[in-house]
């Protein structure tokens, strides 16, 4: 095993222990007490939602119960399934998966899917998958990770829908571990994303601050993978999670940033463009770290 991976590894289970202190299983409610809410907010996305996870209060929310198709966001569910098979030994970062020369044909029919280029018969280690999903949001890296933790992906959709289900995210069901198009199966709430990013950072922290903040990365064979987060090195504290985009689901978006010790997490669906996505995730971010400073509800930001 490379030092520096096994370093890492160590660290991610130690991290991962301490940080599952203190963590129930299931939904959190908001704290009570007076949390310092937007009153109104100009951005048109039909689905909004801002969460301040170390208070856990909501700031803002606009149809955060209602359930919707989410993409390629459904790649955090999968990167968190396979982190806690990580965290009970039964995978490790450093464990390789030959990739099948089918897989690589099938993802190579729908050319504009995201991709982290696989090969046919190639070795990738977990750690590189994980790099792969979540940095260049590849789906064959996601299907590959399915594969390699449970054999085939209907039988990791279904150790989703557990994982899912013990954390609180009792209003989600997931019918891929791509958010490639399914029929519909896969639906989600924002409150529930906002659970699940809540968890990620706080179960897995290394692991966090190493997939999902990664701008660049270069791979051994010379693939370049670029992160498709658009605030990510562009907004002050934003440090991960994750974009997603379909005809039938728009753009979807879920984020976090920290600033001053305070973490705030928003997710966004049904927009129109990822412009859009990008403003308004900017603006309710902004809003609410000036709603915490100034202990009070601000004027709501216009969106230009």
């Amino acid at each position: 095993m490379h030092r520096g991976l096994w370093r890492y590894s160590a660290a991610l289970l130690l991290c991962s222990a301490i940080a599952a202190v203190g963590v129930s299983s299931g939904r959190t409610a908001d704290q009570k007490g007076a949390a310092p809410k937007l009153a109104s907010f100009a951005g048109s996305a039909p689905i909004l939602l801002l969460r301040d996870i170390d208070r856990r209060q909501t700031l803002f929310a606009r149809d955060a119960e209602t359930r919707f198709i989410p993409a390629s966001l459904v790649k955090v569910m999968t990167a968190y399934t396979v982190l806690e098979q990580i965290k009970a030994g039964k995978v490790s970062l450093e464990q390789k998966v030959k990739v099948p020369a089918t897989l690589v044909t099938r993802w190579r029919k729908w050319p504009r899917a995201s991709s982290m280029h696989l090969r046919a018969s190639e070795q990738v280690s977990i750690d590189d998958l994980l790099h792969g999903m979540i940095t260049a949001s590849g789906n064959d890296a996601a299907e590959l990770l399915a594969i390699a933790i449970d054999g085939d992906t209907a039988r990791f959709v279904a150790r989703m829908n557990k994982q899912a289900k013990q954390i609180g995210m009792t209003a989600s069901r997931f019918g891929t571990a791509t958010g490639w198009p399914d029929g519909g199966k896969t639906k989600v709430t924002a409150r529930d994303l906002s659970l699940l990013a809540e968890r990620m950072m706080k179960d897995h922290p290394t692991a966090y601050g190493r997939y999902f903040a990664t701008k660049t990365l270069t791979r051994a064979n010379g693939t370049v993978l670029s992160s498709r987060n658009p605030l990510l090195g562009k907004m002050a504290g934003v440090d991960g999670l994750k974009t997603g985009h379909t005809s039938e689901a728009g753009y979807t978006y879920m984020t976090s940033a920290r600033r001053d010790g305070r973490r705030l997490v928003v997710v966004l669906a049904g927009a129109r463009s990822e412009s859009q996505r990008a403003q308004e995730a900017r603006a309710l971010l902004d809003a609410g770290f000036a709603a915490i400073a100034k202990g009070g509800q601000p004027a709501a930001p216009t969106k230009k």
